[in-house]
């Protein structure tokens, strides 16, 4: 069954390719969405797919690349109408796309 999640991920998870990371790792699983730095230092993801590889995913933020350290992942469900639409804005309907940073 498909599902959304919105991801907060805390820790040393700038400068240590945790976006580029958190990208090959999502598509390879299938999965749709972006990730992108937050001006305070964290990285924050909107993952859509299926419940078993959006586990296998979150798993793997909790460890994160090499070089990162991470802290706390907050999970939530999204709305799948809201995660659609934050998709589309960014064209992210078949991918997964690195976003610019910006304020949380």
């Amino acid at each position: 069954m498909t599902a959304a999640r919105r991801v907060i991920v805390t820790g040393r998870v700038q400068g240590v390719a945790f976006r580029w990371s958190t990208q090959r790792r999502a598509e390879s699983l299938g999965l749709r969405g972006w990730v992108r730095n937050l001006t305070d230092g964290r990285v924050e993801a909107l993952l859509i797919g299926d419940d078993d590889e959006l586990s296998s995913m979150l798993v793997w933020l909790e460890r994160g690349p090499t070089g990162a350290r991470v802290d706390t992942l907050d999970v939530q469900v999204a709305s799948l109408d809201d995660a659609d639409a934050s998709a589309h804005e960014s064209d992210v309907t078949t991918g997964f796309a690195v976003r610019p940073t910006t304020s949380p």
